[in-house]
């Protein structure tokens, strides 16, 4: 059956009310029901009890399970390595190094201890707002030492996570990638998600760009202001700034009693990042034929192999060798390992949440073809050439106006890919687009979780901190969107 303009209207449904109520969840569950009620010929009924069956039906999907289940054991992980005090033993030695710094020029000091922060915040990928805390929070006091405004350190915090999490997506941004690439009955997820890594503009430019102001020592806008008025009146933030305060780093206490060890945060996490590639081989070696070459063999297995197996299997791993880690050196129990790792998946069932609705109305909107509709219907004045340029636009709207990248991303994926069909576009090209969207739109929102964190984290006055933050943002949207634009007239 084709339903037309109606295929289009639980979508619009979804954004108009995100955009006006600033409830995701919400916004999403009423785009999902009244897709149900569409399909069902407007018996309210019938659509009621479809839309609970499509809820349902999102776990048939072996796939989609696993990414839940990836997500959700992911904040188990995260909260083993906050109670081991690992994340605090790698601060530590990193401040280590910047105990012989303060001793030299200020400004050489300055200069490393703002690179240090950058780099917590992209070795932390694995979740965004234990990053954005984590460098908030704990590089806070060398800031204020060496008279750096706490705008700087907002922006560092805030631009060095989501970016690094979308760019690195051995987490749960990856499985929810993955997930969402699934739904559109894509093939091999796992690989259009790192091949559509280097066309993702955005999130490049904007780590790039952190990099080349600090040691450039070149700020511009209203942050060259907020580094002229702490170097000339010592002040860490405007005189009428009301900071946003969170002196937690992390959402549950470190065990009492134990030494901060760096090797209880990185081996997990090390663990986790490798054992994925290896799960991919093993999971993709049977699918492929034999070749000559070991190595060949490995490539091409890798492509073949299955995303959500192998991050489910890798997380679970991770764990594992983490409550080993712990449990050798006598600080943690067989009943605290429970514990934690209950808390940990209720910690992160608000994304696995996400993700259900997520995957929910990608499968609602196939059955509706909204995105061939909508590829259909701008076939003939939107060209290949245009549309990642388009697809970044609309993306960027979307997050920027409902202050969260993820229900961007699954609102617009269901919509982008098809239109990629279409028109033939290359596929990697628009889900980056789409991912880069979202990332900077979230970027420039001041209703961004991300940001709050940060001015949060970071004891920052919040609207200064998306002041300052903004022009950055711009320069890189707006140098993402001129390559999108060369990017679809050469390819």
């Amino acid at each position: 059956m084709e339903y037309g303009f109606l295929s289009v209207l639980p979508p619009i449904v979804a954004i108009v009310l995100a955009l006006r109520t600033k409830q995701v969840y919400i916004a999403l569950l009423i785009g999902i029901w009244f897709s149900w009620l569409i399909i069902n010929d407007w018996n309210f009924l019938n659509g009621t009890l479809a839309f609970i069956e499509g809820m349902v039906n999102v776990f048939q999907s072996k796939g989609n399970t696993r990414t839940i289940m990836f997500s959700a054991l992911v904040g188990a992980l995260l909260i083993f390595i906050q109670f081991s005090r690992g994340v605090e033993g790698f601060i530590n030695l990193l401040n280590k190094k910047l105990v012989k710094l303060e001793e030299k020029k200020s400004g050489y000091a300055r200069v490393m201890v703002q690179v240090l922060a950058t780099i917590t915040g992209i070795v932390l990928f694995v979740e965004t707002s234990i990053s954005s805390l984590t460098v908030g929070t704990l590089y806070r006091p060398i800031f204020d030492k060496l008279k750096i405004p706490r705008e700087k350190l907002a922006y560092i915090a805030d631009s060095s996570s989501a970016p690094s999490s979308i760019l690195i997506p051995f987490n749960a941004w990856g499985a929810f990638i993955m997930g969402l690439l699934l739904t559109q009955e894509i093939d091999k997820p796992f690989s259009v998600m790192i091949a559509s890594i280097k066309y993702n503009f955005y999130p490049l430019l904007a780590i790039g760009l952190v990099f080349v102001v600090i040691l450039s020592r070149r700020d511009f806008g209203l942050m060259k202001k907020a580094e002229e008025r702490t170097k000339t009146t010592g002040l860490l933030m405007n005189e009428n700034a009301k900071p946003m305060v969170s002196d937690e780093v992390t959402s549950y206490p470190p065990k009492e009693g134990i030494p901060a060890r760096a090797y209880n945060m990185i081996v997990p996490l090390l663990v986790m990042v490798l054992m994925m590639p290896i799960n991919l081989v093993y999971t993709g070696w049977e699918n492929v034929e034999k070749s000559n070459s070991f190595w060949n063999h490995v490539s091409l297995a890798i492509g073949e192999g299955s995303g959500s197996s192998s991050v489910l299997y890798a997380v679970i791993t991770a764990i594992l060798v983490a409550i080993s880690m712990y449990m050798i050196q006598g600080f943690l129990k067989p009943k605290e390992a429970v514990n934690l790792t209950l808390k940990g998946i209720s910690e992160l069932m608000p994304l696995a949440l996400l993700m259900l609705l997520a995957f929910a109305i990608g499968d609602a909107c196939k059955v509706l073809d909204t995105g061939n509709y909508v590829a259909n219907s701008t076939e003939s004045w939107l060209t290949p050439e245009l549309l990642p340029a388009v697809i970044f636009v609309v993306s960027s709207f979307i997050a920027f106006s409902t202050g969260t990248s993820w229900g961007t991303f699954a609102i617009m994926m269901a919509i982008a890919v098809p239109m990629a069909n279409i028109h033939n576009a290359d596929i990697t090209i628009i889900v980056a687009a789409t991912l880069g969207g979202g990332i900077f739109g979230d970027h420039c929102s001041p209703i961004s979780d991300t940001s709050i964190i940060s001015s949060m984290a970071s004891a920052s006055d919040h609207i200064d901190h998306v002041k300052t933050q903004l022009p950055y943002a711009l320069l890189g949207g707006i140098i993402t969107t001129g390559l999108y634009l060369v990017i679809g007239f050469l390819i």
